[in-house]
């Protein structure tokens, strides 16, 4: 029977089919249409949370509130939610001509790892299984596997043998080999290992303990801290000398960032402040050895940063933070501004809320970003010519360009705050342009803060004020030790194994550009 065959031959009644075929038509349509709706709205709500969770992320990298990191919680769940829903919805994928996947070209596995050699032969080894005879090499296949095998305890038992002489009864001994604690149980490797795990691996000392008992061996919490605390005070010359070499330098990048920290009696927090200092002039050609040194403090006040910076003389490059102002009223240390603060001013209001403006506004500094790439590690005279040439006109038409703009924006509305922001700083914020020694931007010291931002969440909060204290300690041999291309683990096992017995005055043979770290 054909489909034709189906149809009434009644008119009316094949006009009522076709006007209920019709309806039903329609009917798909319209929920094809809504539930592409909800698929495009929720979409839409889906990146617009992912553009509110990275501002709010940003937010909170320069400041410690509960409640923001409780609405960031709550958006990722929120989030998680909208996700969840999307990828239960049914995805239908265009039919598109399949093509071969390109081949990601594989990097050979490093040469210095040890090899382990395994060879398969068949299982009837070397005998013909078809007639008997012996078999002999015709060729082979091999292929490399990366494997990993656990981190191991060993005991090191030193012996001391004494020597009695037969004929006059002199008896001589070897010293006793220096330990990084008297008397201690910790090796210096494990004691770097501890140190390592919780500041750069951000590892809270009572999941350590967990790890350790995995593999039969157990160490207490309480001890790990008690190691932490006499590791930190054994390596405290060490830090003092990187103060030193910090302070030297004739420009610094300076920030700071919160911790929380447990207040003594009511089992509350209060707010601590790490302070960091960066002394690193690779990109304009400097071969002195870059260094961070990290301080603690109680609270935000602007005495401290005055009280650390007492000696230095120089350009300061940081934020617009007001506690500096009384350093450069001193006369002998010149502000720089950064440029990665001024930029994010629009760039928080382009991922909100993108326009011509905010979006001319990052072409602009774009440019000026790009002329710093191209001149990255040169001369400090290439380096200021280049950006007289290239830099200087497109910052006078930068700030032309704004000052037009201001006149046009209502001065309470976000716009007219970031433009204010970077005209208010402008004699700072092209100080750059003078002198090639300087930066666009403060990033050194933003990136040295990265690590610190990465634990805090891990730690939840320091116990003590001194806590920070140690904390800021380890921070700068860590630190300071990836600046200069070492391996911060290593760096301590090497340092935490003499410095007991060496001499104070020669403490700046330890630092990590002066030491050489054999190969384990």
């Amino acid at each position: 029977m054909t489909t034709a065959n189906t149809y009434p031959d009644d008119i009316d009644a094949l006009k009522a089919l076709l006007r209920e075929r019709d309806a039903h038509i329609g009917h798909l349509e319209d929920l094809v249409e809504s539930h592409e709706a909800v698929v495009a709205t929720g979409k839409a709500e889906i990146e617009h949370l992912k553009l509110l969770i990275a501002k709010l992320r940003r937010m909170a990298f320069g400041r410690s509130s509960e409640k923001l990191d409780r609405q960031i919680e709550q958006l990722e769940l929120k989030l998680e939610d909208l996700e969840a829903d999307e990828g239960a919805t049914p995805i239908e994928l265009p039919k598109t001509p399949r093509t071969a996947a390109e081949q990601i070209q594989r990097k050979p596995l490093p040469d210095h790892l040890p090899r382990e050699v395994l060879t398969h032969l068949p299982e009837s080894g070397k005998t013909c299984t078809a007639c008997g005879a012996t078999m002999k090499l015709l060729g082979e296949d091999f292929s490399e596997q990366l494997e990993y095998i656990p981190a191991s305890f060993r005991v090191v038992r030193h012996v001391r043998p004494k020597l009695a002489c037969a004929c006059c009864d002199h008896i001589a001994q070897a010293p006793a080999p220096s330990r990084p604690i008297e008397r201690g149980l910790a090796g210096p490797g494990l004691l770097a290992h501890v140190l390592v795990a919780k500041f750069a691996d951000h590892l809270p000392l009572y999941r350590q303990s967990v790890i350790y008992a995995r593999e039969g061996v157990e160490l207490d919490r309480s001890l790990l801290a008690k190691w932490v605390g006499h590791g930190a005070n054994l390596l405290q010359p060490l830090v003092e000398a990187l103060r030193r070499h910090v302070m030297a330098a004739t420009k610094l990048h300076a920030d700071d960032t919160p911790v929380p920290v447990l207040a003594p009696g009511n089992g509350k927090t209060k707010t601590g402040r790490l302070w960091v200092y960066v002394r690193d002039d690779r990109n304009s050609g400097d071969i002195t050895a870059p260094v961070v040194w990290f301080t603690y403090t109680p609270d935000r006040k602007g005495e401290h940063p005055q009280q650390h910076l007492t000696k230095f003389k120089g350009t300061l490059q940081a934020d617009a933070y007001g506690g500096y102002q009384k350093i450069y009223e001193r006369g002998d240390v010149v502000e720089a501004a950064c440029w990665a603060h001024a930029r994010r001013k629009f760039y928080d209001l382009h991922a909100a809320r993108p326009n011509a403006l905010n979006t001319e506004a990052l072409e602009r500094i774009g440019a000026l970003y790009r002329i710093e790439d191209e001149i990255r590690g040169q001369p400090l005279d290439a380096r200021q010519v280049r950006r007289q040439t290239h830099a200087r006109p497109r910052l006078d038409e930068l700030y032309a360009w704004l000052t037009t703009m201001s006149g046009t924006l209502s001065r309470k509305s976000d716009t007219s705050q970031a433009i204010r922001y970077a005209l208010n700083r402008w004699t700072a914020l092209t100080r750059y342009c003078d002198d090639g020694h300087l930066e666009i931007d403060n990033l050194p010291a933003e990136r040295a803060l990265r690590g610190v931002a990465v634990g805090r969440r891990n730690y939840l909060f320091a116990g003590a004020d001194s806590g920070g204290e140690r904390a800021a300690a380890i921070y700068s041999l860590i630190g300071s030790a990836k600046l200069n291309g070492i391996d911060p683990e290593a760096y301590l096992r090497h340092v935490l194994g003499r410095i007991a017995d060496h001499p104070i005055n020669r403490i700046e043979e330890l630092l990590p550009w002066m030491v050489t770290i054999p190969v384990q």
